[in-house]
């Protein structure tokens, strides 16, 4: 089991500001390893510590690039350019995912637990990642960075979540639906429909972080 529970959507924790951390000692490696164990365990490529209700300016992440998790304290966006689309899911909001536009390339910096000063450029995939784990550090959620129409999309289906909707039905995308078949809480298109739809967005191989 995860050390941690990850926070959701409608816990306040996910809309406040954290802390700066003042300190680099070991309860904070503490913390760190027990985030990293917790985001292997979702399963998702980043996690910062307000999804697991710590108020501390930290995340962890492993992007698949061989050199494991790998942890940044007090990290900053200080430089970005480009522009890049992405399928970009997020645990605490579980199930969905949307193609989300956001700077290409980020120059970030920050330190890692040893109290050395670190100072990074990435782009594309990795640089997604950074900037939506320092989002979480801000208290800014996956669904701020819709557009209009996704964002429409999203509060009815977080809406309907939030009602405690039937088990058979935990998305609540049958109900929004009308209730007729035309799509299946599984996200699958009932036959004859076609998937893929705005309301099914589901997290397939979009990183959840």
């Amino acid at each position: 089991m995860a050390p941690f529970a990850i926070r959701t959507y409608g816990d306040p924790v996910l809309r406040q500001r954290a802390l700066e951390v003042e300190e680099i000692d070991g309860r904070l490696a503490q913390l760190a390893e027990q985030m990293i164990e917790t985001m292997y365990e979702a399963p998702g490529v980043g996690l910062a510590a307000p999804q697991v209700g710590v108020r501390k300016r930290v995340f962890v992440f492993d992007t698949g690039d061989g050199e494991g998790a790998r942890v940044l304290v007090n990290p900053s966006i200080t430089e970005s350019d480009g522009e890049w689309t992405f399928e970009e899911g997020c645990l605490s909001v579980p199930g969905l995912s949307w193609p989300i536009v956001r700077p290409r390339d980020v120059h970030l910096t920050g330190w890692d637990l040893d109290g050395n000063e670190v100072s990074i450029d990435v782009t594309e995939y990795e640089a997604r990642v950074f900037q939506h784990e320092v989002d979480h550090l801000d208290g800014v959620l996956l669904v701020e960075r819709l557009d209009p129409d996704q964002r429409k999309d999203a509060m009815r289906i977080l809406r309907a979540r939030a009602l405690d909707l039937r088990s058979g039905d935990p998305d609540g995308l049958g109900l929004l639906l009308g209730g007729d078949g035309a799509h299946r809480p599984d996200g699958a298109a009932a036959p004859g429909q076609a998937s893929g739809g705005p309301s099914d967005r589901r997290v397939e191989g979009a990183p959840r972080l």
